[in-house]
């Protein structure tokens, strides 16, 4: 997960250098690359192409592309490092739904720590106000559909390999954002190219460290290891996009962080 973490972003920073290229058209690059690439590996694997469950597989392509979706519109439209700290309720709400979804015990304390995460991003967005309450509805929405996504790969534990649990992803996707990217598309030139295929590359081997780490390590552990991310957010916002946040902006982050971590000592 740490390893994943740190790929997606470097994938973020490269979202956010072509803000002129429409978040769906970035998404369905990115789709079409996941897709052949991933076909490649279960052929040379020689493993069912649509696995067994096909049901929760086609949930977890439609959430994910969701979630994906939503995050894209997030990372060009406010601070990176925001985008990145709203993005990280995706595990609060996957801990959530993993009550329902896999049985997993929570305890009531952990909910106090949710609380406070959930108190840093209402201090986050009231308090830069590059951030619209559609901006924020809009990052709820993302972590939403993650946490609904990470919920069925843990479903699909010991039924699919990951690669089939991927290979849903732009399945689903590549239609829906073939069709939206119609009526947006700008067609990208030089240095463009280069950076979509890096957000495709950089995205295909995290998903694949991501999913291992959901598939084989409790949910409500794993997921919160990705907060180290903002970290990265803020070094990389800070120099190469110029981004600066005020210090009741820090405390909102901070305590985003710290019910996090107070949930992986617990």
């Amino acid at each position: 997960m740490l390893l994943a973490g740190f790929l997606f972003s470097l994938m973020n920073v490269s979202v956010k250098l072509i803000p002129h290229i429409p978040a769906i058209e970035i998404i369905l690059f990115r789709s079409v690359f996941s897709l052949i690439l991933t076909y490649i590996l279960l052929t040379r694997e020689k493993l069912p192409v649509f696995g067994n469950n096909k049901k929760l597989l086609i949930i977890r392509g439609i959430a994910g592309s969701i979630g994906l979706m939503a995050f894209f519109y997030t990372l060009q439209n406010i601070p990176l490092a925001s985008a990145v700290t709203l993005n990280y309720l995706a595990p609060v709400f996957t801990t959530i739904l993993g009550i329902f979804v896999v049985k997993e015990r929570v305890q009531g304390r952990q909910f106090l720590y949710f609380g406070i995460s959930f108190l840093g991003v209402i201090i986050i967005e009231g308090f830069d106000p590059r951030i619209s309450a559609f901006d924020l509805s809009i990052a709820l929405v993302a972590s939403l559909a993650m946490g609904v996504a990470y919920n069925v790969i843990r479903k699909l534990k010991n039924s699919e390999h990951p690669l089939v649990i991927m290979l849903y992803f732009p399945l689903i996707t590549i239609p829906i954002a073939a069709v939206a990217s119609y009526f947006f598309w700008v067609m990208p030139t030089g240095w463009d190219w280069l950076i979509l295929l890096a957000v495709g590359l950089l995205t295909q081997f995290a998903q694949y460290f991501m999913t291992l780490s959901y598939q084989n390590a409790q949910l409500s552990k794993v997921a919160s290891l990705s907060y180290i991310g903002i970290i990265y957010a803020l070094g990389f916002g800070f120099f190469i996009f110029g981004e600066t946040y005020s210090l009741v902006v820090f405390l909102g982050m901070s305590l985003v962080l710290l019910g996090v971590i107070l949930n992986i000592l617990k």
